[in-house]
């Protein structure tokens, strides 16, 4: 089965703007923030993002720590090319990817419960830093637009 070349991620960020990075396991050394492809072609994108931050992070979207309306799509998609070492995934001739950014407000003393085959570790950095430990740069940029998006929820 071919991944589906339309994905989320997810910025999982607390209150005072630390950002949650997990390192992968496939490719130790880059560290990343959630993401995920849909696992059917009208899966809804939320239900995307809620079902991605759980299998990588344990973090339950919709319970008493993280209400629902704590996941905000932030009406952004960046569209990139698939690294070749990953475009056997997907089916032939394709080598682009639609990413759908969210943004998700937790309590920083939130347990995390990474999947051990796609993560070896995480870390909670300040939000500059994590934009600067990202090796994707669509991940980056989103990163370094948090700033702004917190401010607009808090309007």
């Amino acid at each position: 089965v071919h991944k589906i070349p339309e994905s989320v991620l997810v910025v999982i960020h607390s209150a005072d703007l630390q950002v949650l990075l997990i390192e992968r396991a496939d490719k130790p050394g880059f560290w990343q923030s959630v993401t995920g492809s849909k696992d059917a072609l009208d899966e809804p994108l939320v239900e995307t993002a809620v079902r991605e931050v759980l299998e990588e992070t344990g973090i339950r979207i919709g319970s008493e720590q993280v209400p629902l309306p704590h996941l905000r799509d932030w009406q952004l998609s960046n569209v990139y090319e698939i690294y070749p070492v990953w475009r056997h995934r997907y089916a032939p001739g394709v080598t682009h990817n639609t990413e759908h950014v969210f943004g998700l407000l937790v309590p920083r003393d939130i347990d995390v419960i990474l999947a051990p085959r796609e993560h070896l570790q995480y870390r909670w950095l300040p939000w500059r830093e994590a934009a600067d430990q990202c090796f994707s740069p669509s991940n980056a940029e989103a990163i370094l637009q948090l700033p702004r998006h917190v401010a607009a929820d808090v309007a």
